[in-house]
């Protein structure tokens, strides 16, 4: 068996953990973004933090921040997700070679 697939496919599956860790972190900012744009619909004064003090701001520039913000964090989203596939397909060619050698050395 080929050393070199069976590192292959352990550098495949770190990269697949890292990735699913990246998502999740995504997947974290898009619950906060969300959150944000929902408790800011519901009240009438809203703050901007810059820097280390927080600032009054109006909802609609608060509003369009966090939707500009949201639509990034969307694609990175999206991003990560195609990434984790193709990890994921490249995982399963690497580990069914790997497969077809084994049953190959055993005949």
């Amino acid at each position: 068996m080929s050393t070199a697939k069976v590192s292959q496919l352990q550098l495949l599956q770190q990269n697949l953990q890292n990735t699913s860790l990246q998502k999740q972190q995504i997947e974290s900012q898009m619950a906060e973004l969300d959150s944000a744009l929902i408790e800011l619909n519901s009240t009438k004064v809203a703050y901007k933090i810059v820097g280390k003090i927080m600032i009054s701001s109006s909802k609609e520039e608060l509003q369009k921040d966090l939707s500009q913000k949201k639509e990034i964090v969307e694609i990175r989203l999206s991003n990560f997700i195609k990434q984790e596939e193709n990890i994921k397909k490249n995982i399963e060619k690497i580990q069914k070679e790997v497969v077809e050698e084994l049953s190959k050395q055993k005949k």
